[in-house]
């Protein structure tokens, strides 16, 4: 798979390009909708970032109602919204992610920093593995399990894609051993893991909070930060729940998970000493 624009991104950018276009002009988003005799909801909707398909003619009304008359301005905006009606590549896995989900914000961030206290980040997992934290997540259907372990592998192809995002993990020292050893599924996850970690040209860099760090700034829980090539599109905080993800865009929000995440690479070894933990972990199998 070929890395290129995400729609997800792309209709989070639309949001706040119109949002920024609606403020320029002095409007309030009352004075827009009765204007264009739209129902309340509907601008909010748009600015928020709730919509599936955003409808050409609606965002024609919107930059005629804002006075936008360049024609090459026009087009990069109405560019902007045919590239947000686009079906990402995840959309034929909709019962497993959802609709905009953090695959969606993935397959167009240039960084993605993650902290995973309980299990290996689902960008580096093995298909044994993958299979084992599904069912691990309650019994479900064999058919289930099966479908979700081909999503996740077809998640990690944004690795090997044209651009690939650099990833920074941390992963804690519990996750590496809390894996099934049957059918050879620990041997393999690490080997994996030991694997990337040493590869220096693929931009994953992997580190190991050890038992040793004690109490730490994670223990809140799982998180993803997402950092983006454009400066238009701001970064964002993906938060795991069991029924669905939260993401969090204010920017203080996003710096106390940076604070986090920068105070975890600290106490984390050093990506020598974290593959030699791996290994040391993988030899005693």
């Amino acid at each position: 798979m070929t890395r290129r624009f995400s729609p997800t991104v792309r209709r989070r950018r639309l949001s706040s390009v119109l949002r920024h276009r609606r403020h320029e002009a002095g409007k309030t988003l009352e004075a827009v909708t009765d204007a264009l005799e739209w129902s309340r909801g509907r601008l909010a909707h748009m600015e928020g970032n709730k919509w599936t398909r955003p409808d050409l003619g609606n965002i024609r009304q919107l930059l005629d109602y804002y006075k936008v008359t360049d024609p090459t301005e026009r087009e990069a905006i109405l560019d902007l919204a045919r590239q947000s009606r686009e079906r990402g590549w995840w959309t034929k896995f909709k019962d497993v992610f959802g609709t905009d989900s953090l695959v969606g914000f993935e397959s167009e961030a240039s960084v993605v920093s993650t902290w995973q206290p309980v299990v290996i980040p689902g960008l580096l997992q093995t298909e044994g593995y993958a299979a084992a934290s599904v069912r691990a997540s309650l019994a479900r259907p064999s058919e289930e399990v099966a479908r979700r372990v081909e999503a996740r592998m077809a998640r990690q192809e944004v690795l090997s894609g044209d651009q690939p995002p650099t990833v920074w993990a941390v992963i804690d020292e519990s996750a590496l051993h809390r894996m099934p050893t049957e059918n050879g599924v620990a041997a393999e996850q690490l080997q994996r893991l030991i694997d990337v970690a040493e590869d220096p040209d693929n931009g994953v860099t992997i580190q190991v909070l050890p038992f040793s760090a004690g109490l730490h700034p994670g223990v809140s829980g799982p998180f993803v930060v997402l950092d983006f090539p454009d400066d238009m599109d701001a970064p964002i905080v993906y938060l795991e729940s069991r029924t669905e993800g939260l993401f969090l865009e204010e920017p203080e929000e996003i710096s106390e998970y940076r604070h986090v995440f920068d105070h975890l690479q600290v106490t984390a070894q050093s990506r020598a000493d974290s593959i030699y933990t791996m290994k040391k972990i993988y030899d005693a199998l």
